[in-house]
């Protein structure tokens, strides 16, 4: 084998350049390169099949340039990825890493429990940024390591909001998995009562026809001049969006962690999010967010109507968010990665 030192492959979904938001592989790989590791990464195809021959090709043609191999496992279509790069690296003789990303993930072992476990079975070590997925899969394994999802705390600038303007911001893929619907909703029910308010949109459209929605149901509300779509953004631009907007809402039906409410945190947005998934393990009601049901827009409308009209809410919200943000900067999360792939390149 080549003389290796420490050496990374990442599968993943690497589809920045194609508008899409940037993977945390992605910000894995960027941050493992620049520590000095030798770092490589399958694949930027955006044709689901290619990309996966892409994967199977890579590990294959490069297995003497790489000591361990960290595949992210998402649900449905995308699971066919960890089913098949687990075997690969397993008839390799592979230690490989599964990070657990999917929201859906739960949902989809219940309706596949037995591909899921034959997965994970496989898999030299586990881990994922969540604590509702690692809770729910410690039957099949119970050595999952929780690795939170991280944030460049210098690159957000941080403004407590005392008094927050009317400026709602959301920031998510345009797909219905993360209801962007529900947020034209709710700007139509604060409009009787806040007439100037607005709503600005941050995300790529996914293709799924939700956009087309969105558009639609903003012209029947006669809502056009008051929401903005932006589109898909650099990661870098994030920040920017973010501070154009004075209170978050984040309308998501499946969450396994929440990263773009972590980037509003990190802004000291006040945050209003669904219940789904990881977030109500990671964000507390009252204390650093307000917490609402799935598809409950009148319950988001309320909570937003309070951060509007409770000065002391809205800034306590937004001092508290940014706390929060504050365990999760990348200083305090690379190290817990570079020491699980240090411990199975040293196994080796």
């Amino acid at each position: 084998m080549t003389d290796l030192k420490k050496s990374i492959l990442f599968i993943g979904n690497f589809l920045s350049a194609w508008g899409m938001n940037q993977s945390i592989s992605k910000d894995l790989h960027e941050r493992f390169s620049d520590k000095g590791w030798k770092v490589a990464y399958s694949s930027t195809h955006r044709n689901k099949v290619l990309r996966l021959m892409d994967m199977m090709l890579t590990a294959i043609r490069q297995r003497n340039h790489y000591q361990v191999a960290n595949i992210d496992v998402f649900s449905d279509k995308a699971f066919i990825i960890a089913e098949v790069m687990s075997l690969v690296f397993n008839l390799l003789k592979k230690p490989v890493v599964g990070t657990l990303r999917g929201g859906h993930l739960v949902g989809f072992s219940e309706q596949n429990p037995k591909r899921v476990r034959r997965v994970l079975r496989r898999l030299t070590k586990i881990t994922t940024p969540s604590l509702y997925l690692r809770d729910h899969f410690s039957e099949i394994r119970d050595d999952i390591i929780r690795i939170p999802n991280g944030v460049d705390l210098e690159s957000y600038p941080n403004r407590r909001r005392e008094k927050p303007a009317l400026k709602l911001i959301w920031l998510r893929a345009l797909h219905q998995i993360y209801a962007p619907i529900m947020a034209v909703e709710v700007l139509q029910l604060l409009q009787n009562k806040f007439p100037d308010i607005s709503l600005t949109m941050v995300g790529p459209d996914k293709g799924d026809g939700s956009l087309e929605k969105v558009r639609a149901l903003t012209a029947q509300y006669g809502l056009t001049n008051a929401v903005q779509i932006i589109g898909g953004v650099d990661k870098k631009d994030v920040p920017h969006w973010l501070n154009q907007g004075e209170i978050f809402i984040n309308t998501t039906r499946y969450e396994s962690f929440g990263v773009s409410v972590l980037e509003a945190a990190a802004c000291g947005l006040p945050i209003v999010t669904t219940d789904a998934g990881e977030l109500p393990y990671m964000w507390q009601d009252g204390a650093d967010a307000l917490v609402v049901p799935v598809d409950d827009a009148s319950a988001m409308a309320e909570a937003v109507e309070r951060i509007l009209t409770e000065p002391d809410l809205a800034q306590k919200m937004s001092i508290n968010a940014r706390k929060k943000a504050e365990d999760y900067d990348w200083s305090l999360i690379m190290p817990q990665w570079e020491s699980l792939f240090q411990s199975l390149i040293s196994d080796e």
